[in-house]
């Protein structure tokens, strides 16, 4: 079943060409670790997913790109050629002369009512183009003006017109100090109208990417091509094809339906992070080895402490003891570090990978109590190593880990909204005060949901 990336803006159509060229180039790099025959399974499951084939036998990316402005949509269009393996189709793009000037009221209520029919065309045209459809893979900022209040239009669009089909968000969270004074707005709406929209919101923090090009990748001067490198990398670990089952060497067939379904038990939960191991520079690389063993320990001990990435794991965060009662000032300090899970999928890449032991991961201690682990943990393998790693683990987690950005930038946006600052640039676009009322509300209540996992 193949899925229809849509890159909204600079940030999602620069994020998107890298995503489309790591899957590329993973696919058709060396075949790691599998037979040449399941090699090619693999290659075939990719290329269905991603990619459709003109007669000449160039791939093209099922992609539709859309941005206000010219200027990135034509960079990635020929970035795309420039790579000689594969490209986009100019008949699937979409772009003005006018900008959305970061506001997302404008994104949301001038460009998206006045170019929905065109846009929607271009969607339609890249479903025909599949034999069976997984559903929508959505690429956006949500400081912006352009990703975020046109990708939220989108979105509500997509979900009107292809109710049956699943509908995937990934939002890029905004620096802590960035540089659009009203970010904080931009991402509250863009948050709780994609919460009655998509199925699912796969949150990437610039800060935390920053981290691991810095700490882990040994880069010295980052650019956001730096940064969008890191993103695809995280995103093909996850989306590049597995077995459906174990001991079985078919691939899965629907990975976006398997993914909702391992991840997104009830609709109040969709918030969704990726955590990799091993992140690192080629250098570090010739001097590492790894085990099944090691990987795992440390991929879990990232998820219950909250740890973004391998440097900074606090190894004092245990799971909660059921039935013990917490002692002292620490235990209390400790058990609060704890980030809770509805629901986690480890999805596991290289050599001897049927050898992993997983049960770490089974522990009730790192669930909600209204889910066993049985239907909360879930695996995914294959024996076909990803990129350069001669074995790598990926996690994707709906968890406690956006509670508190979330809470900090709710704090902010309603700081300004309480001061009345900038409101009048939404409200002439038809963004009005109770519509700001309305998105902080359903926020709070995420927040206090995902909060109160463990009661």
């Amino acid at each position: 079943m193949s899925i229809v990336t849509v890159q909204l803006g600079q940030c999602g159509n620069q994020i998107g060409f890298e995503v489309f060229d790591a899957l590329f180039s993973d696919a058709h790099g060396p075949q790691g670790h599998c037979s040449k025959r399941e090699n090619e399974a693999y290659q075939a499951s990719c290329k269905e997913r991603f990619f459709s084939e003109e007669k000449n036998g160039v791939s093209i990316a099922r992609a539709v790109l859309v941005d206000m402005e010219s200027k990135v949509i034509n960079q990635t269009l020929s970035k795309a050629v420039q790579s000689g393996r594969w490209k986009y189709s100019q008949q699937s793009c979409f772009c003005q002369k006018q900008g959305s000037g970061n506001n997302w009221a404008y994104g949301y209520s001038v460009h998206g009512p006045r170019h929905e029919d065109s846009i929607m065309n271009l969607i339609q045209k890249e479903v025909e183009k599949c034999d069976s459809l997984s559903g929508f893979f959505i690429i956006m900022s949500m400081a912006g003006g352009t990703g975020s209040g046109l990708g939220a239009f989108i979105t509500q669009n997509l979900q009107d017109q292809y109710s049956n089909s699943l509908k995937m968000n990934h939002n890029i969270w905004p620096y802590g100090t960035g540089e659009v004074i009203v970010q904080n707005y931009n991402s509250i709406l863009t948050l709780s109208h994609l919460y009655g929209s998509s199925d699912a919101l796969l949150v990437h923090e610039n800060d935390i990417v920053h981290k691991i090009c810095a700490k882990l990748m040994n880069i010295k001067q980052i650019s956001f091509n730096d940064i969008n490198q890191v993103l695809a990398h995280q995103l093909g670990s996850v989306f590049q094809p597995t077995y459906s089952e174990e001991g079985s060497f078919h691939y899965r067939r629907n990975p976006l339906g398997d993914l909702m379904e391992n991840l997104v038990p009830h609709p109040e939960f969709k918030m969704l992070g990726i955590r990799n191991i091993p992140q690192m520079s080629e250098n570090s690389l010739a001097y590492s080895t790894f085990t099944w063993a090691g990987l795992l320990k440390h991929l879990r001990q990232m998820l219950i402490s909250n740890a973004k990435m391998e440097e900074g794991i606090d190894w004092q965060v245990q799971p909660p003891l059921s039935g013990r009662p917490t002692l002292g000032k620490m235990a209390l300090n400790k058990k609060l570090c704890f980030n809770t899970s509805v629901a986690n999928l480890v999805v596991l890449r290289g050599k001897d990978v049927h050898s992993a032991d997983l049960g770490g991961f089974k522990d009730p201690g790192l669930y909600t109590s209204w889910l066993k682990p049985d239907s909360a943990f879930n695996v995914w393998k294959t024996q076909r190593a990803f990129s350069k790693y001669e074995k790598s683990a990926a996690l994707v987690s709906n968890s406690q880990f956006l509670v508190k950005p979330l809470n900090v930038m709710v704090g902010k946006a309603w700081n300004m909204f309480a001061s009345k600052a900038y409101i009048h640039q939404y409200t002439k676009f038809g963004i009005e005060e109770e519509d700001f009322l309305d998105s902080f509300t359903l926020l709070e209540q995420v927040v206090a949901s995902y909060r109160n996992l463990r009661s």
